[in-house]
Order: structure tokens, then C-alpha cells, then sequence
């Protein structure tokens, strides 16, 4: 559905509703937009015996003010600690009473709240999941609880090096940028946030045109659309006619800073790399080309990072390259967990590998065992409820169209090597960052 029908839809302050694809892998997607902006889409899959439920939210970590930092992590614990209706008990165990389960996560760009259920008991989680996110009371004791919840979650990030040094690495790389921010923020930030700056960011940014309800399994789409209507009804997501918000604005786009070094000093038995830099943004053409790339380079276990540094040398147990994609910039990184001692070697060999790759490029017999890891990881991944809801909220969220299955590797399959080498030569042959954490004073190590 184009901006301009969407506006249409609103104007004229009914839903409407369209079957988007039936394929053939899966089953019929259908969209609906509610007078309100809030759209509903879902994918009936009649093989499944369970359906999940997913309310997705147009706000992330990179919508927030310096002093709001971790402000929509916050929310989302809050959210399910009790609503007008419910306490926090009372929404766990009546979803648990029926074997299903909930959770949240919060990223950079957005948020999502989560059941997972057998179909018959779809009702029960469609009215949990909305009463959650639109009657939220935000109780100022537990705003109190949830926060030293939070910050032992922040302690206990520390506590992982191999997870805090990707952190490192986009705080080096973005600087101020919001992209650089932990998405959980900071004991600088979370001890002060009040509970009227939460729930200021809850009123203003969960609002009906940046909401979109997704679902998949075994359901009907309209019955699903009467329901989340009811349960919404009288609430602050049973708005007037509005728009739903369009895409995050992928220009100007955000310039990365190049040649950053950042080496944290921690008493870790392991050190933990991250070398790269700027990747591209979400909706370049190029994002499949990326992913054939990322697969020959550092994805798997048959790719040239892992053969080079593990199977050969045993350097590192764990060496792999990654893609990271927002509205406007990307990062494309390699990651290796190795014995301090062996910190050079291993940056030495991995710059190699990169700079071999910038000039000579790949292979055919590569791309083509790329293209085979794309095409088996997109259609594997749709084997769960959960993943084919996500694909739907991503491709409305993300992309504004959520392709079939075929389409997707119909575009991993037009994939050229020529392609390919041109985004590697651009990718691995630029002037690179380095986050390191590990037992290095200043001297211990060589890592220009």
C-alpha cells in the first residue's frame, strides 16, 4: 500500500483491508489499517497448531534524548509489570496457565511485546498483549523496582566482554550519534530518569500510526482484526483518523568515524575483537550482495575468517564477520575471541583476509555457496510462528513490503560476482576501527 493510499484509508475513517501475497512456502498475508493508522497484518498458516502475537512499535534507543538514554528499554519492563485490568502477576500466569509464553526486546530503531500461544488460545493472547501496551499504569513502586532490575542488567552486560566490545566498537564508530548509545543506557542515566519522563515518552511516541500488530500461525485474519478492535476500544490506541507513519528518513545519511581505536583494560581471560566499519544502510540495493558477501567472508564455518584463523592456526574459537543495518548508515564488522597473547596474529591475519578479498575479490564457487547459505537461512528461519511474524512486522516496519519467499531468493539468485566484488573492494578495503577488550595496559600490544 503506497503513502498515498494509506492517506486515502484514513480520510475516509474506515479499515481497510488487503491480501498482500499467497504463497506457496507459507500462507496468505493480509494487511489491515484501521481508521486510527494502527495496521494489522498476518499470515495464516493452517498446518501450524500455535500462533504468535507481536505488537511492534516504531521507537527505539535512537529516538531518545542524551538524558533519556535506555528510556525505551525502561518501558518496555514496565509494561508488563501491571494495567488497569491486571498486575504484573495476573499477566504472566494467564498466559503460562495455557502453556504460552511472553517476552519484549527493545532495539536501536524499534520495540516489540510478544506471545506465543496454541491457536485456540489466540483471544486470550491478543487481549493480554493490548491491554499491555495501551492501559499500562507505570506504578511508581514499580518504577522503583524495575530500575535496580535494570541496572544489574547493565552490570551484568559488563560482566560479558564478548557482548560489550560490539558496544564499544558503535560508540567508537558513531560518536554522539544516538546509534553510538548503549540501548540499554546507563547507571549515569537510568539512576535519575523519573517516572513522569517515562511515562511523557510512553503517551507521546505509543501512539496508533506507529504501531503495527503482527501475526502468524494458525488464525483468521479478520477475526483477529475484530479482536484487537475490542480490546483497544475505549483506549488511548482507539484514536481518531490518522496516517500511519512512514519510514525513518534514510538521508542525510549518518557518517561513521573511520581509523577510531578503543581498548578497554579488563581482567578477562579471553580478549575479544571487533574490526570494521561503515557497512550500508537498510534499503540499499546492494543489502543482498551484503549478505552473499558476509557468508563467503565470516558466516559460517566454511567461510575464509573461520578456515583461516580456527581450522588452520586454532587462533580463536569463535571468528565471524557480521552486517549491521539501519534507515541511514550500516556497519560491517569481524568479531574473534582469542588468548591475549594471540591478539596480533589474529588482527594481523584478519586484516589480511580483508585486504585479499578488497583487491582480488571472490570466487564463483563462493558466491555461489553464499547464495546457498542466504537462501537456506531465509527459508529455514520461516519454520516458527514467531519468525514469520517478525518478517511481517519487518517488512512493513523496515521495508513497506513484505516479499514472498520466492521474491527473496529470486534476489539472492540475481545476485553477480561482479557485484560482489564491487561492494567488497568498497567494504574491506576501507580505513577500518578497532574496539579490543582485554588485560592490555598501554605498550602490551601492537594493534595499528
Amino acid at each position: 500500500m503506497t503513502t498515498r493510499e494509506r492517506a486515502g484509508a484514513s480520510a475516509s475513517a474506515r479499515a481497510v483491508t488487503r491480501t498482500l501475497t499467497t504463497d506457496p512456502l507459507g500462507g496468505t498475508v493480509r494487511r489491515t489499517v484501521l481508521p486510527s493508522g494502527l495496521r494489522i497484518l498476518t499470515e495464516a498458516v493452517p498446518a501450524m497448531r500455535s500462533v504468535s502475537f507481536g505488537v511492534w512499535v516504531a521507537i527505539g534507543s535512537r529516538d531518545e534524548t542524551p538524558a533519556q538514554s535506555g528510556c525505551s528499554h525502561f518501558l518496555e519492563h514496565l509494561l508488563f509489570k501491571g494495567t488497569r485490568k491486571r498486575s504484573a502477576l495476573d499477566i504472566s500466569a494467564q498466559i503460562e496457565a495455557v502453556g504460552g509464553e511472553t517476552n519484549a526486546f527493545t532495539t536501536k530503531e524499534y520495540t516489540c511485546y510478544y506471545a506465543r500461544v496454541l491457536d485456540a488460545d489466540l483471544p486470550l493472547a491478543v487481549d493480554v498483549m493490548c491491554d499491555v501496551i495501551a492501559n499500562s499504569v507505570l506504578a511508581p513502586a514499580d518504577v522503583e523496582t524495575e530500575r535496580g532490575v535494570i541496572l544489574e542488567e547493565i552490570a551484568m552486560h559488563e560482566d560479558e566482554p564478548g557482548d560489550e566490545v560490539h558496544d564499544i566498537f558503535a560508540s567508537a564508530v558513531y560518536g554522539k550519534h544516538p546509534l553510538g548509545r548503549l540501548i540499554s543506557g546507563t547507571e549515569e542515566t537510568i539512576s535519575p530518569m523519573t517516572r513522569r519522563q517515562i511515562d511523557t515518552f510512553y503517551r507521546r511516541h505509543y501512539v496508533a500510526p506507529s504501531i503495527v500488530i503482527a501475526a502468524a500461525g494458525n488464525l483468521d485474519h479478520n477475526a483477529v482484526v475484530r479482536r484487537v478492535r475490542a480490546a483497544l476500544a475505549g483506549t488511548v490506541l482507539d484514536s481518531p483518523a490518522a496516517t500511519p507513519v512512514g519510514h525513518r528518513p534514510s538521508t542525510p545519511a549518518v557518517r561513521l568515524r573511520a581509523g577510531q581505536v578503543r581498548v578497554t583494560n579488563k581482567d578477562s581471560e579471553q580478549a575479544h575483537v571487533v574490526l570494521g566499519g561503515a557497512g550500508i544502510a537498510r534499503l540499499d540495493d546492494r543489502r543482498f550482495a551484503l549478505s552473499v558477501l558476509n557468508n563467503v567472508l565470516g558466516g559460517g564455518m566454511s567461510s575464509r575468517l573461520f578456515q583461516e584463523i580456527r581450522e588452520q592456526r586454532g587462533l580463536a574459537y569463535s571468528v565471524y564477520s557480521y552486517a549491521s543495518q539501519f534507515a541511514d548508515s550500516g556497519l560491517f564488522a569481524v568479531y574473534a575471541g582469542c588468548a591475549p597473547g594471540k591478539v596480533e596474529e589474529v588482527l594481523d591475519l584478519t586484516r589480511t583476509s580483508l585486504a585479499t578479498v578488497a583487491r582480488d575479490g571472490v570466487t564463483a564457487a563462493e558466491i555461489a555457496r553464499g547464495k546457498g547459505m542466504a537462501k537456506g537461512s531465509y527459508v529455514l528461519g520461516l519454520e516458527d510462528t514467531g519468525s514469520r511474524m517478525s518478517r511481517l512486522a519487518k517488512g512493513e516496519f523496515l521495508y513497506d513490503d513484505p516479499l514472498s519467499v520466492d521474491d527473496l531468493l529470486a534476489k539472492v539468485d540475481a545476485v553477480t560476482l561482479d557485484e560482489v566484488n564491487a561492494l567488497a573492494a568498497e567494504l574491506c578495503g576501507q580505513e577500518m576501527s578497532l574496539a579490543v577488550i582485554g588485560p592490555f595496559e598501554d605498550g602490551d600490544v601492537r594493534f595499528s
